[in-house]
């Protein structure tokens, strides 16, 4: 869990910035080159011993994501990240909505979970509904509870908040929309690192995450399903791999997971990301978050000494990462003196625009922590945002 996993963490930057895209041990990269050198091939129809080599690893990976999530991994699909796991949903339940059935999501919500059903509703004439976060910035369960009904076909929520983070309730709000036959999806993008993750304990349909996120490649990504909600999933593309038989007249698909992997998939990205859970449970969540823990706690008390710092939510409630501003200072302005200092956050909506207009601001600064910070990296952010706040005021 040191640094020295992370070459491009050498010294020259302080990297917070893990709520975007984790860095990459070298672990990861190495197995990613040692698949391309020694092990390349495409995947699942070839009998050449390269061909079966590629397969073995690409499968494995399904079976490690499995055990590492409590699912089995026939219900494991590979996509190219949590955005298009999501969009793959989405896509298919905008088919089968009816104009008077409803679609419930969080205010709160990450433009990738949000956006998608949006437009799910548009095509089919569902309502789209939102519900509320408090001040505090969790979840408005009262306000949920009014908005849940018996229309409600969809519930669509994060584990945990890209902007605020609250660890939320999900296995709560699976039991109420179960209670009227409303299917879950869970955006656990920004979770997966942070907390163990049983899907079966959740009790959702579907469930999703991207590689990136979790010390893995870009261009992968997880869709869990249920099987037999899988099986009622539409192809989302179509294409190689993922037919049964194709005539001119017409074409029957492959079973799941194959039936929702069209084309050559991420292969090696794949083999990245199963180096990366192997990782991760080497060096030990328990562990890992004990010292996040640590690391956040020094950096939300150098925040409460800073006069003007403004939360989005209560402060006490977040785990991870925290999103502020600065009575008087453009979120922009204090980027540009962070970023002279190799100083790596986030500055934005980080696409949760309903989110920030709930909380009356157009941007904000958003640092986030993963498994390789330290005390070191507060310190220096603090410095730098000290001397940002100077050259500003």
């Amino acid at each position: 869990m040191c640094k020295k996993d992370f070459k491009i963490l050498d010294g020259s930057y302080t990297y917070l910035d893990t709520a975007a895209s984790a860095q990459k041990p070298s672990v990861v990269v190495d197995r990613i080159v040692r698949f391309y050198e020694t092990e390349y091939a495409n995947v699942h129809r070839g009998s050449c011993h390269l061909a079966q080599l590629a397969t073995q690893a690409y499968e494995k990976v399904r079976g490690t994501l499995a055990d590492f999530i409590g699912a089995s991994s026939d219900e494991i699909v590979f996509t190219k990240g949590a955005t298009e796991a999501i969009n793959l949903v989405a896509s298919s339940y905008a088919e089968t909505l009816q104009p008077l059935d409803e679609v419930l999501v969080c205010i709160a919500e990450h433009h990738a979970n949000f956006v998608p059903w949006q437009q799910a509703c548009l095509k089919s004439g569902a309502v789209f509904k939102t519900f509320d976060v408090t001040d505090a910035g969790e979840w408005d369960l009262d306000d949920f509870k009014s908005k849940l009904n018996e229309k409600t076909k969809v519930v669509a929520v994060s584990a945990f908040s890209n902007v605020l983070g609250v660890a939320n309730p999900v296995k709560h709000i699976c039991d109420l929309a179960h209670s009227v036959r409303a299917v879950v999806l869970v955006d656990a993008a920004q979770s997966i690192a942070h907390q163990k993750t049983d899907v079966r304990d959740i009790g959702c349909e579907f469930l999703v995450f991207s590689g990136h996120k979790i010390y893995g490649p870009t261009g992968v990504g997880v869709l869990y399903g249920k099987k037999t909600f899988l099986q009622a999933l539409k192809p989302y593309q179509f294409g190689g791999d993922m037919v049964d038989k194709v005539t001119i007249e017409n074409t029957t698909f492959a079973d799941v997971p194959a039936r929702l992997e069209a084309g050559t998939p991420p292969i090696a990205n794949a083999v990245g990301l199963g180096a990366a859970i192997d990782y991760l449970n080497q060096v030990g969540l328990d562990k890992i978050l004990k010292k996040e823990e640590m690391v956040f706690h020094l950096l939300i008390n150098g925040l409460n000494k800073i006069d003007g710092v403004k939360f989005l939510g209560d402060a006490s409630l977040k785990k991870g990462l925290v999103a502020f501003n600065i009575e008087g200072i453009h979120a922009d302005d204090l980027n540009l003196i962070l970023a002279k200092e190799n100083v790596c956050v986030r500055v934005g909506h980080h696409c949760a625009m309903p989110l920030h207009h709930r909380f009356a601001v157009n941007s904000s600064v958003r640092v986030s922590l993963g498994m390789y910070n330290d005390e070191n990296d507060i310190a220096t952010f603090l410095r730098a945002l000290h001397k940002a706040i100077g050259f500003f005021k």
